[in-house]
């Protein structure tokens, strides 16, 4: 299986550290977010990984040479004229995908989901995606079926909502930043330039099976803000 980790963003949030350097390479007890997601993925047998990069790349291009990959085959794929978000940015990368399904995940993730379980999970079941989610509070919600099947996404706070398939029962489920897909979205993905994954996700749920793996109780944090850098030290030493 091979991985795209999300690395292109501009982390506006992050700042002051975005101001010179990449999210990316921000440190959490000594170790950068990438360092450490390659070895994450490093830990369920996962070598062959594909970057993006848009804001400072060099810095990540010479970080990932200096330290050899950490031991992972490391490709890059170069955003550095326009950030294509995170759908533009897997469009842009689909011939690196050039067999079976693969993982995607956001650079600034920490977990310790069982990735192993969620890739059974997906063979077993067969769906186009299957997306990490949990019970956590957040302001935005991907909503499933009893069947952990995708219909729609809500937002909490303005109370916007898409509703792929409508419906009376939906529960609402945070979404991990993690992804298996199975390489048949591509031709399925009409959108081209700059845009999000999601839009994709809601445009094809209805005709297209997308699950939800339910990973509550695992460990994780978003550290896409430098305030949840205290949160993740104290998690992930």
């Amino acid at each position: 299986m091979k991985a795209m980790i999300l690395a292109a963003g501009l982390g506006t949030r992050f700042k002051p550290w975005t101001d010179q350097h990449p999210k990316a390479l921000a440190l959490v007890n000594g170790k950068s977010l990438l360092e450490r997601n390659i070895f994450y993925l490093q830990s369920f047998g996962i070598y062959e990984v594909i970057v993006n990069v848009h804001h400072f790349p060099d810095q990540i291009l010479a970080s990932i040479k200096k330290h050899k990959g950490w031991g992972s085959n490391i490709s890059v794929s170069d955003e550095t004229g326009q950030v294509l978000e995170t759908g533009g940015g897997l469009k842009k990368a689909a011939r690196y995908f050039d067999y079976g399904s693969f993982v995607l995940i956001n650079v600034d993730i920490l977990t310790d989901l069982d990735l192993e379980a969620m890739a059974f999970y997906h063979e077993e079941k067969k769906p186009l995606v299957t997306l990490a989610i949990t019970n956590r509070k957040s302001s935005r919600h991907f909503l499933f079926d009893k069947n952990e099947r995708l219909c729609g996404w809500r937002n909490s706070k303005t109370l916007e909502e898409k509703i792929s398939i409508p419906g009376s029962a939906m529960e609402e489920k945070a979404f991990s930043g993690i992804h298996i897909i199975s390489p048949e979205i591509f031709p399925l993905m009409r959108q081209q330039g700059k845009f999000s994954i999601v839009d994709v996700y809601l445009e094809l749920a209805a005709a297209h099976t997308i699950l939800g793996f339910d990973h509550s109780g695992s460990r994780l944090v978003d550290v896409g803000r430098s305030e949840s850098v205290a949160m993740a030290e104290k998690l992930f030493p």
